[in-house]
């Protein structure tokens, strides 16, 4: 069984598929990535070359993996930056056809959508009309949603400031079509209290239950954490469709590689995760956090 990887994609460095395929690979899952964009390097070093992909490329490669009869072998769906509504559309067409595969099997295939929107930093940076496709089309289709909290806020139309406002936005869009909310960047209760540690949360909410992971708040220019994140919730995920363990098994994977962020030649904090160097992070990560109940 293999997993269909939808997302951005550079030559140099770590993020989109260049971030979701090796650490999922290192799981032990085959990993199909179709790529929304082929850049050199993310934006972050400041310069970069390429392409956004034309959605009908990128329908046509799904296309030809449908043609195959290879859907069938497919156990779940990971998406990332889409681009376009064209694109997001090709891609639930894809979800679809998928789904419609796998029935009849020994489990039903998943949908996981990271919403790539935007963040607290920089707001949107995607079109408008993309950023409503996610509101209005994807969180529907989705079984798995992994937002941040600027996307969780964005899609949910409620704060998401607190784990306690981030839980209820969270069951606001179970209401809405997925079964399961990752929610990351989740300020952690009491990280605001004088002399306090910075801590953030990330949780894991369903209808009726709901778990955080609660780390130090690491400050790292690499960028990619998101999508590594996303790959490993979801593989950890379908080993056991236990949401509280993959949830302590992904943050601590991402921990360890935010971690072991170095410096680059100039001195200058890097800015992509070690991911080939730091692969053991990935499997065996050094610090392991447990999950603690929301409710």
């Amino acid at each position: 069984m293999a997993i269909l990887s939808i997302n951005s994609h550079v030559a140099r460095g770590h993020v989109g598929n260049s971030a979701t395929v090796f650490p999922l690979q290192c799981l032990g899952y085959e990993v199909w990535p179709v790529h929304t964009t082929l850049f050199s390097n993310h934006p972050g070093h400041g310069q970069w070359r390429g392409h956004v992909v034309e959605p009908r490329r990128v329908a046509q490669v799904l296309d030809g993996i449908a043609d195959g009869g290879a859907f069938a072998g497919v156990e779940a769906v990971l998406t990332g930056y889409l681009g376009s509504v064209d694109t997001g559309e090709a891609v639930l067409t894809a979800v679809a056809a998928v789904k419609a595969a796998a029935r009849g099997g020994a489990k039903p295939a998943l949908y996981c959508c990271d919403p790539v929107i935007g963040d607290a930093e920089e707001g949107l940076y995607v079109e408008d009309a993309l950023a409503r496709w996610f509101g209005e089309r994807a969180v529907a289709a989705a079984d798995i949603i992994t937002p941040n909290r600027f996307e969780l806020a964005y899609l949910s139309g409620r704060p998401a400031a607190t784990e306690a406002e981030a839980m209820a936005a969270a069951r606001a869009l179970i209401e809405r079509g997925p079964r399961l909310v990752v929610a990351t960047s989740i300020a952690a209760d009491g990280a605001a209290a004088a002399g306090a540690e910075a801590r953030i949360s990330t949780l894991a909410v369903t209808a009726t239950s709901a778990w955080r992971v609660t780390t130090p708040k690491l400050v790292t220019r690499a960028k990619g954490a998101g999508d590594v994140l996303a790959a490993l919730f979801l593989g950890r995920y379908l080993e056991a469709g236990d949401a509280r363990a993959a949830l302590e098994q992904a943050v601590s994977s991402v921990f360890g590689l935010i971690t072991a962020v170095g410096n680059t030649l100039g001195g200058e904090q890097a800015r992509d995760l070690p991911m080939v160097a730091s692969r053991v992070e990935i499997t065996d990560p050094a610090t392991r956090f447990l999950a603690e109940p929301l409710d």
